[in-house]
């Protein structure tokens, strides 16, 4: 049976995600943030005839993410995101969401396949005496201009406003390094939550780059993450990127699959 979740199952809920924290990021992000009743959010479960919580799937606006442990209702799935639409923003753990290719009606778009790495220690990280900043409002114009500059980044008009919401909502913060009033690199955290943080938008100016200035924030901001006994994960598909990732201490647990 599926069904619309509601803030009485939240507690059955939580416990079903609570497996894979890292991978189940996004989904427990939005619900600690938006809950059950939102009016751009829902949530949907399929349970077992026992009650128990077999599978999930978060609506976010027109983004879908499912999640189950074993095998789920894809096909119940799927009509409940054709109702809504039939070019969903489809996202998740690969062996899941790439089950949805084979399902006629539904029109997904380009499929982009990226590795899933979590850190749980700081045994690898470095320290430095350089001046790294946690961000302000105030920096926001510039942490933009910095990532438009980035071949690798796609920036758009609502860019800015997604980074203010994650300021101001405490679900995303980004740290930086300066010279002369020029950021020279910065890294930033997003759909933070309870138990868990993403890594994004790590860059370096194209002027100071082969410094490891990008390497030195990280450390700073996964450091302080760490600290708050949350998990970092991050996506990674260059595997130049992933090495210096594996060398901070962030190892591979899995595969996730977007289509756009």
């Amino acid at each position: 049976m599926i069904r619309k979740l509601l803030a009485k199952d939240h507690q059955q809920v939580m416990q079903f995600l609570a497996d894979e924290p890292s991978i189940n990021l996004f989904i427990i992000g939005d619900i600690e943030a938006f809950g059950y009743d939102s009016t751009f959010q829902a949530l949907w479960g399929e349970f077992s005839d026992s009650g128990d919580l077999v599978a999930v799937l978060l609506k976010y606006h027109n983004s879908f993410i499912p999640y189950a442990k074993d095998a789920f209702d894809i096909h119940g799935f799927t009509e409940i995101i054709k109702s809504f639409t039939t070019e969903p923003l489809l996202s998740g753990k690969a062996d899941i969401v790439e089950q949805f290719e084979r399902i006629q009606g539904l029109k997904l778009g380009r499929k982009q396949e990226t590795y899933f790495a979590e850190c749980r220690t700081d045994a690898h990280l470095g320290r430095s005496e350089l001046p790294i900043k946690k961000a302000t409002l105030m920096d926001v114009d510039r942490i933009i201009e910095l990532r438009s500059t980035i071949d690798e980044f796609v920036v758009t008009d609502t860019s800015r406003d997604m980074l203010i919401q994650s300021m101001e909502t405490k679900t995303g913060r980004t740290y930086f390094l300066e010279e002369n009033g020029i950021l020279t690199a910065c890294a930033s955290t997003t759909a933070e939550n309870s138990v868990s943080a993403m890594i994004v938008g790590v860059c370096t100016n194209k002027n100071h780059r082969q410094k490891g200035l990008a390497t030195t924030v990280l450390q700073k901001l996964t450091q302080d993450v760490l600290t708050e006994n949350k998990i970092l994960c991050l996506f990674y598909d260059n595997p130049a990127a992933g090495r210096i990732y594996k060398r901070l201490g962030f190892q591979d647990i899995g595969k996730w699959t977007m289509y756009r």
